[in-house]
């Protein structure tokens, strides 16, 4: 069991997933994610409901945190802003050392790219919508937008793209 936490457009969702051969490889294969002990606070407000189960379509689900990750030991890491939804998520992206956007045949695999030193905005809430996270898994195919210091349109695609202005390096 692992612990994580779910970030939808309605809200977020924390409880334990149960996966055999690791959470990020089951994302891939499973259109829902099963969450026990599951519990769920709305971004409108209301109260914190706890279910003992609950069942998230892969597809509802833009930012997944899970408690451990597995993050690439040979990497360069770009830093990324995003906006998904009601949220705007900065962290950093890895890539391949001498990774060139315009030559290369590698493409990420799956729906979910994983980031590190992650920020969570809630847009519109400066009061307090912001969480931070070591690392978290975005949603590839929910970004709309993107600020960052490389090309990343195959890893977004359909999102808008703008350059970070004085982004210093993760």
């Amino acid at each position: 069991m692992q612990e994580i936490e779910a970030f939808t457009a309605g809200g977020v969702v924390s409880g334990a997933v149960a996966r055999r051969g690791g959470l990020r490889d089951g994302l891939d294969r499973f259109p829902f994610l099963e969450v026990d002990g599951a519990t769920s606070y709305a971004l409108a407000g209301g109260t914190t409901q706890r279910r003992p189960h609950l069942r998230l379509e892969m597809d509802d689900v833009l930012i997944l945190c899970p408690e451990s990750a597995e993050l690439p030991i040979h990497a360069s890491w770009h830093l990324v802003e995003l906006t998904l939804g009601p949220f705007l998520v900065s962290g950093a992206l890895p890539t391949l050392p001498g990774f060139d956007p315009g030559r290369a045949l590698a493409r990420p695999g799956g729906p979910f790219i994983m980031l590190r030193d992650v920020r969570v905005d809630l847009i519109g809430h400066p009061e307090g919508g912001r969480v931070e996270r070591p690392h978290a898994l975005v949603n590839r195919y929910a970004v709309e937008g993107v600020g960052a210091d490389i090309d990343l349109g195959y890893f977004f695609p359909g999102a808008r793209f703008h350059a970070l202005e004085n982004a210093p390096s993760a």
